[in-house]
Parts: C-alpha cells; structure tokens; sequence
C-alpha cells in the first residue's frame, strides 16, 4: 500500500529532485504553477514552486528509504512528538492537485490556522466540482483545501461561484 509522504529538500533543488525521483521510478508530485513575470523590456512564463523545499513523494513501506539516498531530500516530514513519517491522505492530495492543475489564480499556501467555514461545492470556472470551505481574508472570498500537517492551501474565489454543501 502507497502513500504520500511529504519530503524536505534543499533551497532551489526542488525542480532537479522531481525529475531525479522520476528516473528512479518513484511516484512523486512537485506543486508548481505558471506565472507571468514582468520586468522593463520584457515578460516571460515561469513555474513557481508553490511550498518551496518540499517535494511529495507517493512509496511504500519498503520504498520508504529511497528518496532518502539523494543528497538534496533531507527528512520526510514528521508530527510534533512522533518519529514515522506523516501520511497525507490520497483525497486531499487529489483535491490539491485539482486546485493547481485548474486555478486561474495563484494559490497560496497559509500556515495560520483559519476558522471552520462553510463547506462547499465550485460550481462555475475552471474548479467547478472542487469541494472545500469558503472563508473571508481581507474580505476577499477564498476557497480553502485544508491539506493535514501543511495548513491550507487558498484562492481567490467570488462567492457566486459556490453552493453550499448540503450535509
């Protein structure tokens, strides 16, 4: 049985770990988004790691080690007081792929904990069928997927792009 793991890798190494996971056949996913760049003369396209110096690796048990012999993956992430690596359930990686894979807007990942909001459904736009809570920050509407461990990962999301779930 795999699960996903999260692994901590060294500044600005990210992107090089990702394809060299690859290589070594481990099922990994790397958070990035494209974003355009404006300087004085120009603008160019560029992906931008979402949670920097971390990388999600998905292994078993046995595989556990691997990404561990590559000099830029540090440690896999652990909670406060225990010394297994945290699992981070499948649906939430899911929901969190389906959030950067479709969002129009920057998602931002918040460390402070927010208050439980409404559940609810995307009903419009590109992250329609995206299920998560909806919350005010700086009274901008933001879709919330809580991800366990990490915090939240938040959009920007007009209030009528959503339904209430119904319980």
């Amino acid at each position: 049985m795999k699960s996903w793991l999260a692994a901590y890798v060294r500044l600005h190494h990210e992107k090089k770990t990702r394809d060299r996971l690859t290589a070594m056949g481990i099922e990994c996913f790397l958070p990035i988004q494209e974003e355009i760049h404006q300087w004085s003369d120009r603008r160019k396209k560029v992906e931008r790691v979402v949670i920097p110096m971390m990388i999600f690796v998905r292994v078993s048990d046995e595989e556990r080690g691997l990404p561990l012999t590559l000099s830029a993956i540090s440690r896999y992430m652990v909670l406060r007081g225990e010394s297994v690596p945290a699992v981070i359930p499948d649906r939430q990686m899911e929901k969190f792929k389906f959030m950067l894979d479709y969002s129009e807007e920057a998602v931002e990942l918040c460390t402070t904990p927010l208050a439980v909001g409404e559940q609810v459904r995307v009903i419009k736009g590109p992250l329609a069928g995206l299920e998560g809570e909806l919350v005010t920050v700086d009274g901008k509407s933001k879709v919330v997927v809580r991800l366990d461990m990490l915090g939240c990962a938040q959009v920007d999301m007009s209030a009528g792009f959503v339904e209430k779930i119904q319980i």
